[in-house]
């Protein structure tokens, strides 16, 4: 009998065997940092793609969006990578990506799984200070994760170098080169080793991305786990046609429905226009577009994954790579423009293996062409009509009428909080709310007179009368009741100081031969013509013509210019310059002749 037991006894129990992350080659620390975060099982993407890397061959990889890319290149490259120092300004890993947000999100999920590794990390982009990622240039940092752009703009300051760079990766490159980088990507892949490992992930593969991998990369080995086309199984489709008075309604109910929802619009201005107008039927909702600085951008798309927001309306800046879970819908107010938007767009659903549905709101003029983009995507959606009220609409989203009292339009709140004073004191904005404002006293300015101060200069009605004038002073002008500056009387026949507009002498049919030059509506030449002429074209009587608003021509010469003088006193010169009047001239409004 205790024989029986004893072996019973003395049994322990079996220790567990290597996980699969361990099996495919990863480093202990990588492997127990996946355990803490729940991930005990590769991805298809993942179990194909990491062996090669840890091996050195260049890969170009492909799959669905949400199907664990970011993890198939992130481990193999920070095990390549650990165990060796960086020096300033030399990183050891290049990660390029088309977005910010995208940039964020792949800092978020690495960087607590190389901490294991002893690897620093970090965020080059735009919008976000360049002091500070100067700083940790310096300081020395093993993976950049960067956007072409900004990266770009470091290397030709030389703050960063890329000549020890030992694995480049390439995330969404697609969309990169959709985006205009294609020029600048090529630049810095230049700049690499011409032997270190390249990486290329991308849920398509096309267009620019086969010259970067033509020119870059050396005898790839393809992984692609699915079709650039194909849809995710747990994922539905609907497309749902409705009216444009009715679309709105339509679109308030399903933002009005349970759970986390991203809507998708073509432009910034539908953006902001639609948070307002669902603010206003009280659907609280943030809006996430590339006008935004990039701490709003952040704090919106931290406040939607914690859930202080349930909508999201966005443009296509979050249709690439940005991760949020639990999101169970996704909706095209605006159809995309092309199959690949589409995919990316219903791609923020059903990630990971969870459920999704994707609804596009069509016009009746826009349903033949989302009907060939869901062709070329390789998807079959079901087909509805739909008004604000039809029971099927909330059969498919969960929507509900809106309950039509405004709230505030939601916006990030982005400042920073105050700090409290050691001696238990306000801060500053505090005390200046708090205390009434000083009365001014010693030599500071006095307060203006509409903030409740005395006024600083006399009032119109204390200012007394005006000064005369006195000594050296310029007297004032004759029209307010001061004296003429000029005699009227006449000088040789004309008034001292020139002409005004409505002191001229009327000029006569029988004088317009004389001299002293014509009026813009005279039409007879000095001279032998006379008014008498005026039908004949001034090209009979010279060779060369006149110039568009010469009055009249003497001799050979070679016409006069607009406001030319008396011809008599010209002799051989080429004309008289816009506003001069005889021999010598007199400048425009001078008011006296200049000999």
């Amino acid at each position: 009998m205790l024989d029986a037991v004893m072996p019973e006894l003395g049994e322990t129990t079996p220790e567990p065997g290597p996980s699969e992350f361990e099996l495919l080659g990863l480093p202990k620390p990588l492997v127990n940092g996946l355990a803490k975060l729940g991930f005990d099982s590769p991805f298809a993407i993942q179990s194909a793609t990491i062996p090669d890397v840890l091996a050195g061959h260049d890969v170009l990889g492909r799959g669905q969006t949400g199907s664990g890319k970011t993890l198939a290149f992130g481990l193999p490259t920070m095990a390549r990578i650990a165990g060796v120092r960086p020096a300033p300004g030399r990183p050891k890993a290049m990660i390029l990506v088309p977005t910010r947000e995208l940039a964020l999100q792949v800092h978020d999920a690495l960087e607590p799984l190389g901490r294991g590794l002893g690897l620093r990390m970090k965020v080059i982009v735009g919008g976000m200070s360049m002091g500070k990622q100067i700083e940790a240039l310096r300081r020395g940092v093993d993976v950049v994760i960067a956007t072409p752009g900004r990266l770009g703009d470091l290397i030709r300051q030389g703050e960063c170098s890329l000549s020890e760079i030992e694995v480049s990766v390439l995330d969404e490159a697609d969309h990169m080169c959709d985006l205009g980088f294609f020029p600048v990507v090529t630049e810095l892949l230049g700049q690499t080793p011409a032997d270190g490992q390249r990486l290329l992930f991308s849920a398509t593969l096309d267009g620019d991305v086969d010259k970067l991998v033509r020119r870059f990369l050396k005898n790839p080995i393809t992984h692609s786990v699915a079709p650039a086309t194909s849809p995710v199984d747990t994922m539905e489709h609907h497309v749902m046609q409705v009216t444009r008075d009715d679309k709105f309604d339509v679109t308030a109910a399903i933002a009005n429905r349970e759970g986390r929802t991203i809507i998708f619009v073509r432009t910034q201005h539908g953006v902001d226009r639609l948070c307002k107008q669902l603010a206003r039927v009280g659907v609280k909702a943030g809006g996430l577009h590339g006008g935004k600085r990039q701490n709003q951008r952040t704090r919106i798309l931290a406040e939607f994954r914690e859930g202080s927001i349930g909508v999201l309306v966005c443009t296509d800046v979050a249709a690439r790579g940005i991760h949020v879970d639990n999101i169970s819908l996704v909706l095209h107010v605006d159809p995309p423009q092309d199959h690949k938007s589409y995919l990316h767009r219903g791609g923020r659903t059903a990630r990971a293996g969870e459920k999704g549905t994707v609804v596009t709101l069509v016009l009746p003029n826009e349903r033949r062409s989302t009907d060939a983009l869901t062709r070329r995507a390789g998807i079959h959606p079901f087909r509805l009509k739909v008004t604000a009220g039809h029971p099927r609409l909330a059969e498919v989203t969960g929507a509900r009428t809106p309950s039509g009292e405004p709230v505030p339009v939601w916006e990030p709140d982005v400042r920073k909080p105050l700090r409290p004073r050691r001696d238990g004191g306000h801060n500053g904005s505090e005390r200046r709310g708090r205390r009434p404002r000083r009365d001014f006293d010693g030599d500071r300015r006095p307060r203006r007179h509409d903030q409740g101060g005395e006024r600083p200069f006399p009032s119109g009605g204390d200012r007394g009368p005006r000064r005369e004038f006195d000594g050296d002073r310029r007297p004032r002008r004759h029209d307010q009741g001061g004296e003429r500056p000029f005699s009227r009387e006449p000088r040789d026949g004309r008034p001292r100081g020139g002409y005004r507009s409505d002191d001229r002498p009327p000029v006569r049919q029988d004088d317009r031969g004389q001299r002293g030059g014509f009026r813009s509506d005279d039409r007879a030449a000095a001279g032998p013509r006379y008014a008498s002429d005026r039908g004949r074209p001034f090209s009979a009587d010279r060779e060369r013509g006149y110039r568009s608003d010469d009055r009249a021509a003497t001799g050979p010469r070679d016409g006069y210019r607009s406001g030319g003088g008396r011809p008599d006193e010209r002799g051989p010169r080429d004309g008289f310059r816009s506003g001069e009047r005889g021999k010598g001239g007199y400048r425009r409004n001078s008011g006296r002749y200049e000999r």
